[in-house]
């Protein structure tokens, strides 16, 4: 109760307060356990908000696309500030593929003329207007195919691989047509990726009212959501097939490195594509004729929406230059004091699509004010133990370009030394969310119990866990129930940590507070300091708090001992994703009932019009006898080697064995290299970049994650001999993983 009262005071006099823990954070000894968490406390002390917007009014001024003159001086901007502070600071080139736009044209030939004008309204009032208007890039799709093509429309939904299923039984095929997809549901590069598979010859995209539009609240800059001509930049480049430059896969993008031709690239899009806005899209919608569309599939337009049927003409047209320009990515050290060769890294984007107040700035503004403290901290007597490396980089929007080029080029080199990454992208006020690596699950957890959320004072874990009691679904309460810690999620892809974690196998994480501060803006001409500074995170509190939770977990990774890895929160998730699996062939079994419900619904929603053709859903192969047998041994397997190694690692800090600097050395290596043995050189099916056996962006959801990819994604395309490759694959990585641990396990014995 004193620590109850106490704590209340020190928040109301705006001191931090951490809570005591009752064991030692992972990682480290019952002796070292109070002089860290004290370490910790210094650097949340000196995180100041007003760092924090300074720096985001700096880098929000003007337009800082990659290879706009703006990304440039910020990068020289935040060098400069990496070298005040005392870092061994480089800025890194690499040379990249990025289309610029040429020509962009879209109009409707029938049933009657209309020009969609493919601009995007700048709002006077913001204080970026008159920058906007001077150097902002027009609203396209990078990667983009170039092409000049004329057809019939067909509306295609969101443009996922179900929702042309739902098209065949209505009759309607998109061959040789033009479609148009909303935004939501998958990544939009995954639209035009199916589009083009389905034989259509273009694509549009638009942004329905009813996801961030009027639908949801004003308009900007009335309110927090997009105005009727605000539209959703971005890359279609085929992001679940490889990020990274489209012309040099598997290695660096420097000056003179060996360049695939545009046209034998295989992440560029082969049909033309632009992103519309809602007001552009109307027109079309208009003149569509053909089936009602489901209700699903129905936005917020004053309209009826329809499927198309072959009398509405457009005409589109995208052209593109298509540049090398440079990338610059800002890498800054401070060396470890005693193991300088296991780096812990620590990283955020610094390009945009316009001016990216949130996207990305929002997330690089709390990475530069951890750097801060963790100089003043270095002032003060303070070494890493480890290596700490601060990475800003440059071309992630148009396809994680300046990460994935810096972790090919140097791929030998950060296999033998990089414990794990740590990485952010956009923030804003909301709960904490966390994705990654479940080895480092457990330390992300204990971190989480410690910051004080801005608003409630209560720590980041128990407001995300009280969230998930009252809004979770009820397996959320249930596991919120019997859990006092925190769980992350899986990475997909979408941001810098990919090549890390995907390609190379280095233990991951993608931090960030959301939920609270929404709106519209995201890759448009509003996402500016004015629009963030009032509807986001107007004090920027946020950002500190992402300071401190990235700040604590990088500082724990920096000092531990003994690596603050849990394999058995790993083993858990692992045999939990094998379950799924099983689950899912058993569920797959019941497709009859699935068909038949299929045609329950779709005559009912053509019932109004029984002119319209039908045809039936195809019913499924029947699913065979699928022998997880090997990927539930391994599973047990990894179980058990997981709890010895926690056994003996107990038994070492209390028998208070010492291991000499050597042992250290070698025990750590062994621990944070286990996320290597989950690589197949091999890679997954079709995709080989992803090498991971665990966690990969689906095929056909692009940012979504598939667990356990290779037999996944080979259950749910009924490919049952891939399957059974598949699970050998996966099997075996999990043999290694549990190998690796062993020899942990034997060198603390």
């Amino acid at each position: 109760m004193r620590f109850v009262l106490h704590s209340f005071v020190l928040l109301l006099l705006g001191v931090p307060v951490s809570v005591p823990a009752a064991e030692p954070p992972l990682g480290f000894a019952s002796s070292q356990a109070a002089q860290q968490l004290a370490l910790e406390d210094r650097h949340d002390a000196m995180l100041n908000s007003a760092n924090l917007k300074k720096w985001m009014r700096e880098m929000t001024t003007r337009p800082h696309h990659l290879g706009s003159p703006k990304a440039k001086e910020n990068a020289e901007y935040v060098a400069k500030l990496f070298q005040d502070w005392g870092y061994e600071t480089e800025t890194e080139v690499f040379h990249v593929l990025f289309p610029a736009p040429k020509a962009r044209e879209l109009s409707l030939l029938r049933p009657y003329p209309f020009k969609a004008s493919l601009t995007e309204r700048i709002v006077s009032t913001d204080s970026a207007a008159a920058a906007l208007e001077k150097e902002a890039l027009p609203p396209y799709n990078a990667y983009s195919g170039d092409g000049d093509v004329t057809g019939p429309l067909v509306y295609v939904n969101q443009g996922v691989p179900t929702d042309y299923e739902v098209l065949e039984r209505h009759g309607i095929d998109v061959k040789g047509k033009i479609v148009i997809a909303r935004y939501g549901g998958s990544w939009r590069g995954i639209k035009v990726k199916v589009a083009a598979e389905k034989g259509a010859i273009g694509c549009i995209i638009y942004n329905d009212p009813l996801d961030d539009g009027y639908a949801q609240g004003g308009a900007y800059p009335a309110g927090a959501y997009k105005h009727g001509t605000a539209v959703q930049r971005g890359s279609v480049v085929d992001l679940p097939m490889r990020p990274g430059d489209p012309l040099t896969p598997n290695r660096g993008a420097t000056k003179d490195a060996k360049r695939l031709r545009i046209e034998d690239a295989e992440t560029v899009m082969k049909i033309p594509v632009l992103p519309i806005s809602s007001v552009d899209a109307e027109p079309f919608f208009r003149a569509l004729d053909g089936p009602v569309a489901p209700a699903t599939w129905r936005g917020a337009l004053p309209l009826t929406y329809r499927l198309g049927g072959g009398k509405t003409i457009v005409h589109l047209k995208a052209e593109f230059h298509w540049n090398i320009v440079p990338t610059y990515n800002v890498i800054a050290r401070m060396k470890g004091s005693e193991f300088p060769d296991q780096w812990v890294l620590r990283g955020n984007h610094h390009d945009a699509w316009v001016i990216g107040a949130r996207d990305p700035i929002s997330g690089l503004v709390p990475l530069l004010e951890q750097a801060r403290a963790f100089s003043e901290l270095a002032k003060k007597g303070w070494r890493p133990r480890r290596t700490v490396i601060f990475c800003v980089w440059d071309g992630e929007e148009p396809g994680l370009l300046g990460s994935t080029e810096w972790v090919e080029h140097h791929a030998d080199e950060l296999r033998k030394k990089a414990v794990a990454y740590v990485n952010t992208d956009t923030n804003a006020r909301g709960l904490l969310g966390i994705g990654g690596a479940h080895s480092i699950e457990t330390l992300a957890a204990e971190v989480a119990q410690l910051v004080p959320d801005p608003l409630t004072g209560i720590s980041v874990s128990e407001r995300l866990r009280s969230a998930r009691l009252v809004h979770g679904d009820a397996e959320e309460r249930k596991e919120y129930l019997t859990r006092k810690s925190i769980r992350i999620n899986a990475l997909g892809s979408g941001s810098d940590y990919s090549a890390f974690l995907q390609h190379l196998g280095i233990a991951s994480y993608y931090i960030g507070f959301r939920g609270e501060g929404v709106g519209g803006e995201y890759h448009t001409c509003f996402d500016t300091f004015d629009h963030y500074s009032k509807y986001i995170d107007p004090e920027l509190g946020y950002g500190v708090a992402l300071a401190k939770v990235c700040g604590r977990i990088t500082l724990r990774l920096a000092n531990a001992d003994i690596l603050p890895f849990d394999f058995n929160a790993q083993a858990e998730t692992i045999n939990g994703y094998i379950g799924e699996l099983t689950r899912l062939s058993d569920e797959m079994r019941g497709d009859t009932e699935t068909h038949n419900r299929l045609v329950a619904e779709d005559r009912f929603s053509i019932a109004a019009d029984p002119t319209l053709k039908y045809i039936p859903p195809t019913r499924k192969d029947p699913v065979p006898h699928l022998n997880f047998a090997a990927l539930l041994n391994a599973g047990k397997k990894l179980t058990q080697s997981a709890a010895d190694f926690h056994k003996a690692l107990n038994h070492a800090r209390s028998a208070g064995r010492n291991l000499t600097t050597e042992q250290l050395t070698r025990l750590n290596q062994l621990i944070y290299q286990t996320e290597r043995t989950l690589i197949d050189k091999r890679g997954l099916p079709r995709r080989p970049w992803f090498r991971h056996q665990i966690y990969a962006p689906g095929f056909y959801t692009g940012y979504g994650v598939k667990t356990i990819p290779g037999v996944r994604e080979a259950i749910e395309e009924r490919n049952w001999q891939e399957t059974d490759e598949q699970i050998e694959h996966a099997s075996a990585a999990l043999n290694r993983l549990a190998g690796q641990i062993e020899s942990a396990t034997g060198l603390l014995r």
